[in-house]
């Protein structure tokens, strides 16, 4: 199983909405076929795992080990348990079961129906750390959320600037920048609101690592960014929340509108995202909207640099309540990470 979850995490990155799965096959407890999620619509762990072991006649007195209960219903690829079961594999071990409505428990039913020796929770909590997005999307019904920002060694995580004209404070070192943008890659959105937007105009992408770019999320309730910002170009899509909808120049086709009563009401917001399959959003807008997330008690991570950099006046950081889980140095700089558990 610690190999199956060695293998799951291959997918992270790729495979949303589905989860990253990791599958090992032992016979006589030697591994004869190992296999994780393909990119979305592509095989499922159990399906490449089997494909990939060379004399089939050992799977009926093989063990599948999975880190998520196999599917059993018909989405973009057939149910894996199917195949599982076609194969008369004689044991499936499993890390925890699917939260998916259309699975919760029905894989397991039918392998146990079959005939199939089923043991359940092996490394569940393990499992379920590695696809804690999935997790997060299926139960709460909303993206999985990290807040993320730096701030000095005095706690601003700007300078004071009355307009764009007036360059941004940079904060933490190029690897820091580097690794948000690995960051962004690994997420399927990313979210600023209007004064971010404004101030900094920025792109959102992943210009500093390969790696595919996150839908764009902007809450701008008056629709006061300027059409020809960076955020609206042809680099990646981009969902704009308003709360009316006004002619301001021409929006680029990439960019959806979507109106609501009000762009403060994050829960409403979130839904919209939630029914348009958005499983994880990393938050990167200044502290207005960090608090607003965090004091609604909305968020799920917060990754936070600290520089060496003092500048003893400026846009302070918002303040935390909880203690980091997790300290290491990136660079000059110190991340801290904290997890809603």
């Amino acid at each position: 199983m610690l190999r199956a979850l060695e293998l799951a995490q291959l997918g992270l990155g790729s495979v949303a909405p589905n989860p990253s799965v990791g599958c090992v096959i032992t016979y006589k407890n030697e591994i004869i076929g190992e296999g994780y999620t393909s990119p979305h619509g592509g095989n499922h762990a159990e399906v490449n795992a089997i494909n990939s072991v060379e004399d089939q006649s050992l799977l009926p007195n093989s063990t599948l080990y999975v880190t998520l209960e196999p599917c059993a219903h018909f989405g973009k690829t057939p149910p894996c348990v199917n195949l599982v079961v076609e194969k008369k594999i004689k044991r499936v071990v499993i890390a925890c079961l699917d939260p998916f409505a259309q699975v919760n428990g029905l894989g397991i039913k039918r392998l146990i129906e079959a005939g199939i020796d089923v043991r359940l929770g092996m490394l569940e909590t393990e499992a379920r750390e590695l696809n804690r997005r999935f997790f997060t999307f299926h139960q709460k019904k909303r993206p999985y959320i990290i807040l993320k920002w730096a701030e000095t060694a005095d706690g601003f995580v700007d300078s004071i600037r009355a307009n764009s004209t007036e360059p941004s404070l940079k904060i933490t070192s190029e690897a820091a920048n580097i690794l948000v943008h690995k960051w962004r890659a690994e997420e399927a959105a990313i979210m600023v609101g209007k004064n971010t937007a404004l101030l900094d105009n920025p792109s959102l992408t992943t210009r500093k690592y390969e790696g595919k770019n996150p839908i764009r999320i902007l809450l701008d309730g008056k629709l006061e960014t300027p059409s020809d910002s960076n955020i609206f170009n042809n680099e990646a899509e981009t969902i704009l929340f308003c709360e009316r909808e006004k002619e301001k120049g021409e929006r680029k086709k990439e960019t959806e509108l979507i109106e609501v009563k009000s762009v403060r009401d994050l829960k409403s917001t979130l839904t919209e995202l939630y029914n348009r399959d958005i499983q994880s959003m990393i938050i990167e807008g200044g502290p207005s909207l960090h608090a607003s997330f965090y004091e609604a008690e909305l968020c799920d991570e917060i990754r936070r640099f600290i520089s060496q950099t003092t500048i003893k006046n400026g846009v302070k950081a918002i303040e935390l309540n909880v203690s980091p889980e997790f300290e290491t140095n990136v660079g000059n700089d110190r991340l801290l990470t904290y997890r809603n558990r």
